[in-house]
């Protein structure tokens, strides 16, 4: 099959396969980083699928695995023609996240972002009030940390439960 007989729904499905290194339970379509899939043409005439991505985070330690695995996801589907474009703004925000990203989350055992949990303090984004723990669904957590195992992550611990857990930051 050629580039050109690809739909992008086809690119979507074949982008669905590709997985975030640092939460495998999650997609790039999951985690909403792919921002557009279009077809456009090269500076030779040809049809060339162009792929937008935006990071979690600016800096995102993660990225360069995500395109080499975007790169092979495409290569290994017959799709050679192709340009993976990154872009920083609008910056990423976890609204972009899918409802069942949210939910393979909580399966894993990292509570999703609640956005009634942030709040704008001088213009930064703080989360304040209970992160409903994964394991028992109890809101009766603290924080232990501000910061998790990765950047968008913070470690919190269950009340009730007693067990620790991570929550992935809204922003």
């Amino acid at each position: 099959m050629s580039d050109i007989a690809f739909t992008t729904s086809d690119i979507y499905s074949i982008l669905e396969e590709v997985k975030d290194p640092e939460i495998p339970v999650l997609s790039v379509n999951d985690l909403g980083i792919i921002r557009k899939v279009e077809s456009v043409h090269d500076t030779n005439g040809n049809l060339q699928w162009q792929i937008t991505i935006t990071p979690t985070y600016s800096g995102c330690p993660a990225m360069d695995a995500i395109t080499t695995n975007l790169r092979m996801a495409l290569f290994a589907n017959g799709i050679t023609n192709f340009k993976i474009k990154q872009e920083l703004s609008p910056a990423w925000t976890t609204a972009w996240m899918t409802e069942a990203g949210k939910q393979k989350l909580q399966t894993f055992g990292i509570a999703a972002p609640n956005p009634l949990q942030t709040r704008f303090v001088n213009e930064i984004a703080e989360d304040k009030g209970p992160a409903a723990c994964p394991q028992c669904l109890s809101t009766n957590t603290s924080v232990i940390s501000d910061f998790g195992s990765t950047a968008c992550k913070s470690l919190y611990r269950c009340n009730d439960c007693l067990e620790p857990f991570d929550y992935f930051k809204c922003h």
